[in-house]
C-alpha cells in the first residue's frame, strides 16, 4: 500500500528541490558586501517620508473581500463543469443538477446585485 505513495513522495521532493535550490545557490554564490546605503530603506528612489503603517481606505478592503468572495464562489463552478457530461447523460440527475446550479447561480447573482445596490463596488 505504501508503494502507491512513492511517486507522491518523489514529486514532493523534486518540488522542494526546485523551490529551495535557487534560494540556496543565491545565498551561497552571491556576494555579501552590505553597506549603509544597501541597508537603508528603499522607496522608489526617494528617501522614505511616510510611516510604513499608513492607513488604507476601507473601500480597498471591501473590494478585496468581495473579489475573494466572488472568486471563490465562481471556483465552485469548475467541478460542476467538469462532470457536466455525466449530469446530462444520467436521466435521474439531469434536472436536479441543472436546478441545483441555477439555485447556486441565483444566490451568486443576488449577492452581486445586493453589493452593487449598496454601493460596495463604487470607487470614488
Amino acid at each position: 500500500m505504501l508503494e502507491n505513495y512513492f511517486p507522491v513522495l518523489i514529486f514532493i521532493l523534486v518540488g522542494l528541490a526546485f523551490g529551495c535550490a535557487p534560494i540556496l545557490f543565491g545565498w551561497l554564490i552571491a556576494p555579501n558586501r552590505p553597506d549603509a546605503e544597501k541597508l537603508s530603506p528603499f522607496e522608489c528612489g526617494f528617501a522614505p517620508f511616510e510611516d510604513a503603517r499608513m492607513k488604507f481606505d476601507v473601500r480597498y478592503y471591501l473590494i478585496a473581500i468581495l473579489f475573494i468572495l466572488f472568486d471563490l464562489e465562481i471556483a465552485f463552478l469548475f467541478p460542476w463543469a467538469s462532470i457536466f457530461k455525466e449530469i446530462v447523460n444520467a436521466e435521474a440527475v439531469r434536472l436536479f443538477g441543472f436546478i441545483e446550479m441555477l439555485v447556486f447561480l441565483g444566490i451568486l447573482v443576488i449577492g452581486y446585485v445586493y453589493a452593487w445596490a449598496k454601493g460596495a463596488l463604487d470607487w470614488e
